[in-house]
């Protein structure tokens, strides 16, 4: 027999159909889905990540076009359809070299902008289905179609601006760098890594990219912003690290501290912890509908007394 709306109603206000609504939660994620929690500061011992120097890149854009063949991405030609010249990240790019000019014209840089690889990555912490989850082994971010339901909230999440929504298509994706893992499990270099000229941009374990970086500034220490390795602790910590020679900031790398994303909304983390926030806005939700509910059954009984009849909602 079917419910009808009014009784419907009535389980809800009596708190029958949050406990299912709860338990179909509890029984959504199991427990192992949550084995791998992603920490500030810290990283897997075989985290893989990029080190980037301004100071080597000419702005070339080899690394665009590598980056595009390898993640099988079509050109994006929208400038003027027939050049790949994107202006930013998006649904077919993942990875963009950009340039920055002071208004003077007497300072520029170029600067490579992808996906950062956080320790504590914001988008992961968003992410309430795990559709977005960090590599326990390599660090890698990386991106399950299966999992995700395209809300979006890791665009809105990412400090960095990173992942970007496929707005054409039947099934959508969220791109974002994964640093070619399907080319690096097999051996091979990152698209970008494998045809730099320079070496602007290098790839290899985290710690030994952080030596390096540190290296050369020990060698030039008059040559780089501040002697500083960027993303060594910012925002958390990240396993793409930049050399630069101007203020990283006009590149777009902001200053964040050394507290990541997430552990400032450590309380929203806590939430979004086996789906927790859905369950507490789905039992608010039906804590005002008993609100309302007595007062249309008061409503109703007004009614079936001048009426004389049930009526049925």
């Amino acid at each position: 027999m079917a419910m009808t709306r009014r009784e419907a109603l009535e389980k809800i206000a009596k708190g029958s159909l949050p406990v299912i609504a709860a338990g179909c939660v509890s029984t959504a994620m199991p427990a192992k889905a949550m084995a791998f929690e992603p920490e500030p500061g810290k990283f897997p011992e075989e985290a893989v990540g990029l080190l980037y120097d301004t100071t080597r890149c000419v702005g070339c854009k080899s690394c665009v076009a590598a980056c595009s063949k390898a993640n099988d991405l079509a050109p994006d030609t929208s400038r003027d359809g027939l050049h790949q010249a994107p202006g930013d990240l998006n649904w077919q790019t993942k990875n963009i070299i950009k340039l920055y000019k002071s208004a003077d014209g007497k300072e520029y840089s170029y600067f490579k902008k992808q996906c950062m690889q956080c320790a504590d990555p914001a988008c992961v912490a968003a992410c309430m289905f795990h559709g977005l989850t960090k590599n326990e082994k390599t660090g890698v971010v990386e991106w399950n179609g299966i999992k995700c339901v395209g809300c979006r909230y890791c665009e809105v999440s990412c400090p960095f601006g990173v992942p970007t929504f496929q707005w054409v298509g039947f099934n959508p994706k969220i791109v974002k760098c994964e640093l070619c893992r399907h080319r690096t499990v097999k051996g091979q270099q990152p698209g970008c890594t494998s045809v730099c000229p320079n070496k602007a941009v290098i790839y290899g374990k985290r710690s030994d990219l952080l030596k390096e970086a540190k290296a050369r500034i020990a060698a030039a220490p008059n040559k780089y912003f501040e002697n500083k390795v960027y993303g060594e602790t910012d925002a958390g910590g990240t396993q793409c690290l930049y050399l630069s020679h101007v203020d990283f900031q006009k590149l777009g790398l902001r200053e964040y501290g050394e507290e990541s994303i997430p552990d400032r909304l450590r309380y929203q983390k806590m939430l979004y912890k086996y789906l927790a926030l859905p369950a507490a806005l789905y039992i608010a939700m039906t804590a005002v509908i008993s609100k309302n509910f007595k007062h249309v059954e008061h409503e109703l009984k007004e009614e079936e007394k001048h009426s004389g009849l049930r009526p049925q909602l």
